[in-house]
C-alpha cells in the first residue's frame, strides 16, 4: 500500500502520483497539460483510497469454465465527493473515474485575498454556494481541493459538510499539495477527518501561498489570472 502515516497527514507515495505532481509543478506545463494532470492525479488518488481505506468481500463468480471465488470492493456505491470550486473541478473529474457512481456535492468557497492573512495565519472566507447530496454515516466522504494552504477555506467547507450528518466512519480531506500550517489547522478543527495529500511542502509565503507549491491551481487550469 502506498499511503504513509506522517502524523499530521497521510501521504500518497505512489510513483505515478509523484511523477504527475512533478509535471504539475513545472512552470512550463501549459493549461491543457496542467488540467489533464489534475484529472490524472485525482484518478490515482481515488484508486489509492480504494486500496488503502476500503474493505473487500469474497463473492461467488461463474466463469465460462467453472465456479470460483472473486473479491469485490465494498461500499463503492456509498461514496460522496465534495468539489471545492473551482480548482478542484478537474481533480474531481479524475476521482469520478475511480468512483463513477459517487454522489457529488459542490461548495464554492474562496479566501479574500485583498483582506490578506491575519496574524493567526488565516484568511476570511466567503462561501457563495452550497449544494450537497444526502450524506449518511455509512458514506465514504471525500472533500477535494488540490491546494491546502492556510486551511482557512477547508475549515469553512468542513463546517458545512459536518453539519450534514451526526458522524462519519470515513471522511477524507484530499489535496495534491499541502502546507504544514494548514494541515495542523484542519486537523485541529476536524479531528474526525483523515488528511490525505500527495506532498507536504515546506512553508507558506507572506501572502499565504504554498512554497514550492505549484502556483494557483485554478488560474493554471482555467487560464485566468
Amino acid at each position: 500500500m502506498t499511503i504513509e502515516d506522517r502524523d499530521d497527514a497521510y501521504l500518497i507515495t505512489h510513483a505515478l502520483a509523484k511523477d504527475t505532481l512533478s509535471r504539475l509543478r513545472d512552470v512550463e506545463t501549459e493549461q491543457v497539460a496542467f488540467r489533464k494532470g489534475l484529472v490524472k492525479l485525482g484518478r490515482i488518488c481515488g484508486y489509492e483510497i480504494i486500496d488503502g481505506a476500503m474493505d473487500t468481500e469474497y463473492v461467488p463468480v461463474t466463469t465460462p469454465l467453472a465456479e470460483t471465488t472473486g473479491e469485490r470492493v465494498k461500499g463503492l456505491d456509498d461514496v460522496v465527493i465534495i468539489n471545492v470550486l473551482r480548482a478542484a473541478t478537474p481533480f474531481v473529474e479524475g476521482l469520478l473515474k475511480a468512483f463513477p457512481r459517487a454522489k457529488q456535492g459542490v461548495i464554492s468557497a474562496g479566501r479574500d485575498e485583498d483582506a490578506g492573512m491575519n496574524d493567526a495565519g488565516e484568511f476570511p472566507i466567503t462561501i457563495d454556494y452550497v449544494k450537497l447530496p444526502e450524506i449518511t454515516e455509512d458514506d465514504t466522504v471525500i472533500v477535494a481541493d488540490p491546494m491546502l494552504a492556510t486551511g482557512s477555506t477547508m475549515c469553512a467547507v468542513l463546517d458545512h459538510v459536518l453539519s450534514e450528518a451526526d458522524g462519519y466512519e470515513n471522511l477524507f480531506v484530499l489535496s495534491a499539495v499541502s502546507a504544514p500550517d494548514g494541515l495542523v489547522r484542519v486537523g485541529d478543527a476536524a479531528p474526525e477527518a483523515d488528511l490525505l495529500t500527495v506532498s507536504i511542502d515546506d512553508h507558506l509565503d507572506d501572502d499565504g501561498f504554498i512554497v514550492p507549491g505549484l502556483g494557483d491551481a485554478g488560474d493554471r487550469a482555467f487560464r485566468t489570472t
